[in-house]
């Protein structure tokens, strides 16, 4: 029996060095006004796209989704900063906590090789 090493995908450490990057990228995004959030979308659905390990296409997906539920909380409740100023702080306030819940644990469970 013929094995194909060509379709095993080895893991190494500049894998996992991204993974992290991508986490600390998203989990730093509101100190940048979104930006490391797009950057570091846009490098998850590449990475997804040339993914075979389950763990890695999990994690892509994970900071995904996470990425869009975000803009779209932070855009449905964008009406309530024309109520004077606190319930939009306030809203916006929540939503960056989720993010932010969501990146470390997410960030976590791939440091320990856990899925999403």
């Amino acid at each position: 029996m013929e094995n194909d090493l060509a379709n095993i995908d080895i893991k190494n450490s500049n894998d996992r060095t991204v993974m992290h990057v991508l986490y600390g990228l998203h989990t730093l995004a509101w100190f940048s006004g979104g930006v490391f959030a797009v950057i570091a979308l846009i490098v998850n659905y590449i990475r997804r796209a040339d993914e075979s390990d389950p763990l890695y296409i999990d994690h892509h997906s994970y900071m995904i989704r996470t990425f869009w539920w975000t803009l779209l909380w932070l855009v449905l409740l964008s009406p309530l900063w024309l109520l004077l100023m606190l319930p939009g702080v306030v809203a916006y306030g929540i939503v960056w906590l989720w993010y932010l819940y969501r990146c470390v644990r997410g960030w976590m469970r791939f440091n320990s090789d856990r899925f999403s």
